[in-house]
């Protein structure tokens, strides 16, 4: 019961807890803004460990995007990675959704969707560019089920790096022989996944459904609507 009253609860708030992205979502950077009236918010629903957990992330937004992108990479993937993995129909009572990273770091839980966007979220407000990074669905051979990671590519024939929430460790995805490609998406595309090299795009990104979905919620939240 208390996780219901939780969830109905962060339905109520979210709409204006999510993201405030000052510069644009299509941009190759842009701010990342929770105000007091959002961090109030977030600690009243999910407690005083919520809010110290989305005030941190923002420090590290803020105090490493000067750092070599290596550097990033880690950085992002180590913080991340410490959100506790929960299923959606758990966590969020829906079969599928997925999460902005404020509502991923409040509630401290998430599924491999929501670990790869607050990566991708993360690493483009340090000023990533774009065209470097890709969520990646995979197929996970071990656990013989759909996957999502985050790939970064140095540059379009380089081989991705993965970062992951099933293996801590950033490899090169020619050492995650567990991991099958399929497609990849970011803001500018929708890819066909290869193991070294970006792979040929296939179409926009508006088409995968719940990418949209997510965009459409943190831009309402942009322009009030």
């Amino acid at each position: 019961m208390r996780r219901l009253n939780l969830f109905r609860k962060g339905c109520a708030i979210f709409l204006g807890l999510s993201l405030v992205v000052a510069a644009g979502l299509a941009a190759d950077h842009f701010d990342i803004v929770v105000g007091p009236e959002m961090m109030a918010q977030i600690e009243k629903t999910y407690g005083p460990e919520a809010r110290k957990r989305v005030e941190m992330w923002l420090k590290l937004l803020k105090t490493e995007a000067n750092v070599p992108e290596a550097d990033k990479l880690n950085y992002v993937n180590l913080f991340v990675n410490q959100v506790q993995f929960v299923d959606d129909i758990i966590h969020w009572h829906k079969a599928d959704y997925w999460a902005t990273p404020v509502e991923t770091l409040a509630s401290n839980g998430g599924d491999c969707e929501d670990f790869a966007i607050a990566k991708y979220m993360s690493l483009k407000a340090m000023g990533v560019p774009e065209e470097k990074l890709r969520m990646t669905y995979v197929k996970a051979l071990k656990l013989n089920q759909a996957h999502m990671v985050l790939t970064y590519l140095a540059t379009p024939t380089s081989e991705p790096l993965v970062l992951d929430n099933l293996d801590p460790a950033i490899k090169p995805a020619s050492q995650r022989p567990d991991l099958l490609p399929i497609y990849s998406f970011n803001g500018s595309g929708l890819f066909m996944a290869k193991a070294r090299g970006a792979g040929e795009r296939v179409g926009g990104s508006d088409q995968v459904g719940l990418w949209s979905d997510l965009l459409n919620r943190m831009k309402n939240i942009e322009t009030g609507s």
